[in-house]
């Protein structure tokens, strides 16, 4: 058996994985990073890139639909068509071009690659089974650093397959549906629904909890009902999924009175989540401590045995790649001999729906729940002068505050293009700001930031246009 040493192995090249071996390498680092798919992960190949390309797409050719009714504009354009086989060919590009440059950052780093799958033997070694090669190899290291990632929920009544289907499918359909059902109102659900929406399938989405979006509060989710209903997307709450009919052409759901409906379906997405890829490559033979079905791990992302780290989506919530980035970077920094701890002030979380969304910090509702006397002042993109040129008035700026010393402690929004608005809402909270501190920036104008000034300004009691 071929073997290998270095001081550390990365199991997996998803973002956390493949940053991790990045910054070791550019800090002298001797790393090896074993990856049996793609680099990139989950993330650039079949999440986060790829789903934000289609709705893209989706956006465009929906606005040309309307250019070809009667746009307040003036604009005027024959009836829309789409070659969804084109779409998802200009998708991969872009996928093929960040992965490609992902490999050449490793190769530029002393990175070595190893494509093939890893089975833990212990807490130093790992054995590979190589793509394309008969004879495994064992590799031994000082440092393992455990970034699987983590999967799709399947559900065991509706298994993926033929008609069902996962988010890595719909994001590289053949064809369009003609009757999309999605299973789940969170935010993959919903991105990809209303992409579908938008690219002209008829959609329902089924949710068994209440309300759309429920891990958003009601006030941020609403703007996105108003945009579901707008688009002609049926949406059935407090409804459980039974299954496919017998002819397979349905989903049937049934509702609190336990009344069973059928929806037909050409196509149905479950997105009903997702868990830490935790099985099948021999994490049980560490008996590490576990936090339920993720790995246990502390502010250095230590777990429970020495020099075993664990960063991303395999050590549970949040489930976002620019939190397994920076734990990445981190754990390097610990093995180069740096002290580091992770420890954010806040993680920004963005939903990609239509309009859009985004929470850093604490949301109202959080700091009631922790005990701190705040205050709260949301400013609407309806007295905003950007948001009405780019027609979308829908949706507010929140800020949220202690009412002691005006120290921020939370920003939301919904609205278009509020992704944008996350690294300033993540600096102001990392940076220790207070509300005069942001009320008394300039901000350009005409733009959408203009809203971040006016509700800091609103706190205080004194915002300019409202």
């Amino acid at each position: 058996m071929n073997s290998a040493t270095t001081t550390l192995l990365v199991i997996g090249g998803g973002p956390g994985g493949y940053v991790a071996a990045i910054r070791a390498g550019q800090l002298g680092i001797a790393t090896i990073l074993v990856e049996g798919d793609s680099l990139g992960g989950t993330c650039l190949n079949i999440g986060c890139i790829p789903s934000k390309a289609l709705i893209h797409a989706a956006e465009e050719f929906d606005k040309v639909r309307h250019y070809a009714n009667n746009s307040p504009l003036g604009i005027k354009a024959d009836a829309a068509r789409i070659d969804i086989g084109r779409t998802v060919q200009w998708k991969d590009g872009i996928v093929k071009k960040l992965t490609g440059g992902v490999g050449v950052l490793l190769k530029k780093n002393g990175v070595q690659v190893v494509k093939g799958w890893a089975r833990v033997v212990d807490g130093k070694t790992v054995e590979l089974k190589l793509v394309g090669v008969e004879e495994p190899m064992r590799i031994h290291c000082q440092h393992l650093l455990l970034a699987t990632g983590s999967q799709a929920v399947e559900l065991p009544f509706m298994p993926f397959g033929g008609a069902v289907v996962s988010a890595t499918e719909a994001l590289s359909p053949a064809t369009l549906p003609k009757r999309l059902v999605v299973v789940g109102a969170g935010y993959i659900g919903l991105e990809l629904g209303i992409a579908y929406r938008k690219l002209g399938a008829q959609v329902a989405v089924v949710e068994a909890m209440d309300r759309i979006l429920p891990a958003y509060d009601e006030e941020l989710s609403k703007p996105v009902g108003a945009a579901l209903k707008r688009l002609g997307i049926d949406v059935h709450l407090g409804c459980n999924v039974e299954g496919l009919n017998a002819a397979g052409d349905a989903v049937r759901i049934r509702d609190a009175a336990a009344n069973e409906t059928g929806l037909e379906a050409d196509r149905v997405l479950v997105a009903v989540g997702r868990r830490p890829a935790t099985t099948g490559w021999g994490l049980e033979n560490l008996l590490l401590d576990m936090n339920g079905r993720a790995v246990r791990v502390d502010n250095q992302c230590q777990t429970s045995m020495r020099h075993v780290w664990a960063i991303g989506d395999i050590t549970g919530e949040p489930m976002l790649a620019h939190r397994a980035m920076a734990q990445g970077e981190m754990v390097a920094d610990i093995i180069s001999g740096k002290r580091r701890h992770f420890t954010p002030s806040a993680i920004p979380a963005v939903c990609f729906t239509d309009p859009e969304i985004v929470v850093v910090g604490m949301t109202p509702q959080d700091a009631e729940r922790a005990g701190i006397d705040f205050m709260s002042a949301n400013f609407p993109f309806a007295a905003n002068g950007r948001a009405m040129t780019i027609e979308s008035t829908d949706g507010f700026v929140r800020v949220v505050a202690r009412k002691d010393n005006h120290l921020i402690v939370g920003w939301q929004a919904v609205g278009r293009g509020v992704s944008e608005l996350s690294a300033a809402f993540s600096q102001s909270i990392e940076l220790g700001a207070v509300l005069e501190d942001v009320a008394g920036t300039i901000h350009a104008h005409p733009t959408l930031g203009e809203a971040v000034q006016e509700a800091a300004l609103r706190a205080l009691g004194h915002a300019l246009h409202i």
